[in-house]
């Protein structure tokens, strides 16, 4: 570490603030500033590569104690094992409670509760040793995680309102998280089905620098007056703008990547076993959880949430088992399990590659097509397995083969075996080609969505070699994407020259998957927000009655909802002429609409004619009414 970090990491107690803090007690750290410094050096000399973060506790309330007695650990803290203390105890207003939050997550040499109870035995005697008005209050990781399973948040609360004295990342993340998801429960309660942390904070890999990923999952199962699209659009932009304010007030200056997801969204995602979702339910903590969050987290964990993947590894351990069955069975199930443990991998083998499983008469003849000739991946001894299998099974079944022998038997199951071993081979050879296949698909998308973001921001026609010129010039110094894109753009661009020049690596291959679908998620949703101001544009609200319309004008034709309060919406389509007339009122539906929002160019400016005014006449009533800034 360098003589200025050394000098910035000494100072930090003299900033030091913890929120309500009265001036008496700001008094009293400031006299003991050196023996919490001494403190922590000890603690970091012994234990630097297991501590996450140390801080000052916010004083506990003054409950009253019956004189004599021993005050008992911070309330959050109440079922540890007290810190050794002397006979003679200073006033409960006294004491200086200090948090040590410890990284257990790679202990396997005794259970958790034994491990926290040496911890706090040795951390807690080293305060005790320097001054009797320390407390440490020590806490594992996983013990951490499990309050928050159990939805006991007290410690995230208090964690808030503590005073860092050292973090590797962690308390700065549940600061941060702690307070933008009380700001967000406070104004959005009624829609907030969960708010998790996720990411590597979860998994016991913070940084000082890492960014913290949280998840907030909205209930869109009883929207009304709007669109999912519209709701979560319009909660998205609030509670992204409070991730803000949330920086300020706590001076966190981590990145608070804030994802919004609806839950009928979710829900759609979690049964066609999308990745992202599924590592959100296995590491993702929840801060605040509903009810949901946490059966489908165990249901993961029990093996009842299952990713389709798995079909295909469902084949290929078949094989497997049914050769074991073999053993045991010479004569009636021999046949059909040698013959099933070598076809369906093969089949499995043609699902990977790309191409629906064919019937077993025609998968020899198509794996030699593919994999012999073509790709030059597999041996044509293999192939003449397969037929054999197949002709002996056939064999058996017409009647023109009576039995099998032992030893006949013993040749089949020889071969199957040799067949798997080589089968598991050619998957990862598959593996690679697809992988390699992926990079310049990924390239492909990832240059196409840059070229509909450049077009939203007026730039037509972009050629391969200056997207990332563009990229840079219109997106990230304008401020309208993180930096951290343009790096993984260039690392995308590198990986298909690489490719192309044939010296791609599989660490290159994974690291261009991440990056890519980074980009992707991102640059939609900046497209959906930015659709979605221009679609704000072409909305007008109308008032006629007790009742409240609207009406969406496209260039050419216009969508008039009759009642937006109504559950049943009746929706009609228009054509809008030069002069503002309507003409050609027909109903439509509101799949028919939310298609033309996803689909439609928006028009940069919108007129309502002298004729406009007459039709909405008609169509709404003489009191029709229309409604600005609402």
């Amino acid at each position: 570490m360098s003589e200025k970090k050394k000098a910035e990491k000494a100072s930090e107690l003299d900033n030091l603030k913890i929120p309500g803090l009265p001036p008496e007690a700001e008094q009293k750290l400031k006299e003991m500033k050196d023996k919490i410094d001494s403190f922590k050096k000890k603690v970091l000399e012994k234990f630097d590569k297991y501590v996450m973060g140390m801080a000052l506790l916010p004083p506990p309330r003054k409950p009253a104690y019956p004189p004599g007695a021993i005050p008992p650990q911070h309330p959050t803290m109440q079922g540890a094992p007290p810190p050794i203390q002397a006979p003679q105890q200073p006033p409960q207003e006294d004491f200086i409670d200090i948090l040590v939050l410890v990284d257990d997550s790679d202990s396997t040499k005794m259970p958790k509760f034994e491990l926290r109870n040496k911890l706090v035995t040795i951390i807690d005697g080293m305060a005790q040793d320097i001054d009797p008005k320390l407390r440490a209050q020590v806490m594992i990781l996983s013990e951490l995680w499990q309050n928050a399973y159990d939805a006991k948040y007290e410690i995230n609360g208090l964690i808030a309102m503590s005073a860092p004295l050292f973090d590797k990342g962690m308390l700065a993340a549940i600061k941060i998280a702690e307070v933008h998801k009380t700001m967000v429960i406070k104004k959005f309660e009624r829609y907030i089905v969960s708010y998790v942390l996720a990411g590597s904070l979860t998994q016991g890999k913070a940084t000082e620098t890492s960014d913290i990923d949280v998840w907030v999952v909205i209930d869109d199962t009883d929207v009304k007056k709007m669109t999912r699209a519209e709701l979560k659009d319009k909660l998205r932009a609030i509670i992204i703008g409070m991730g803000i304010e949330a920086g300020d007030l706590t001076g966190v200056k981590n990145k608070l990547n804030i994802q919004v997801y609806i839950l009928t969204d979710f829900w759609d995602s979690l049964k066609e076993a999308n990745p992202v979702i599924f590592t959100l339910l296995r590491d993702g903590v929840p801060f605040y959880d509903r009810g949901l969050f946490m059966p489908w987290k165990q249901m993961l964990k029990m093996g009842k949430i299952k990713p389709s993947q798995e079909a295909i590894d469902l084949f290929m351990n078949s094989g497997t088992q049914m050769i074991q069955r073999v053993q045991y069975t010479l004569k009636a199930l021999g046949m059909e399990d040698t013959f099933y443990a070598i076809l369906t991998p093969s089949q499995a083998a043609l699902m990977l590659y790309g191409v629906s499983p064919p019937t077993p008469r025609e998968t020899p003849e198509l794996m030699r097509e593919i994999f012999v000739k073509k790709e030059k991946m597999l041996e044509e001894k293999y192939i003449k397995i397969l037929e054999n299998n197949i002709k002996v099974r056939k064999d058996l079944e017409h009647g023109t083969q009576k039995e099998l022998s032992g030893k006949e038997v013993d040749q089949l199951v020889k071969d199957a075996q040799d067949y798997l071993e080589r089968i598991k081979k050619l998957f990862e050879q598959i593996q690679k080609i697809k992988e390699e296949d992926d990079v310049v698909q990924l390239y492909d998308t990832v240059v196409t969505i840059i070229r509909d973001t450049l077009k939203l921001e007026g730039i037509e026609k972009v050629e391969d070699e200056a997207v990332v010129k563009y990229f840079e010039k219109e997106l990230v110094h304008s401020g309208k994407v993180p930096s951290k894109f343009l790096r993984m753009l260039k690392d995308i661009m590198k990986a298909k020259k690489d490719y192309d020049e044939k010296k791609l690596s599989k660490v290159e291959v994974e690291k261009i998957k991440k990056s890519s679908r980074e980009i992707i998620k991102f640059l939609i949703e900046y497209m959906q927000r930015k659709r979605g101001r221009e679609f704000d544009r072409i909305k007008v609200r109308v008032k006629h009655g007790d009742r409240f319309g609207e009406v969406i004008l496209f260039d050419t034709h216009a969508f008039i909802i009759h009642d937006i309060d109504n559950e049943d919406k009746t929706i009609s389509r228009a054509t809008v002429n030069e002069d503002g007339r309507f003409t050609e009122v027909k109903g439509s539906s509101l799949e028919e609409y939310e298609k033309e929002l996803a689909n439609a160019k928006m028009p940069k400016k919108t007129f309502i004619k002298e004729k406009t005014f007459e039709d909405l006449k008609k169509i709404f009533g003489k009191d029709v009414e229309i409604l600005l800034n609402y």
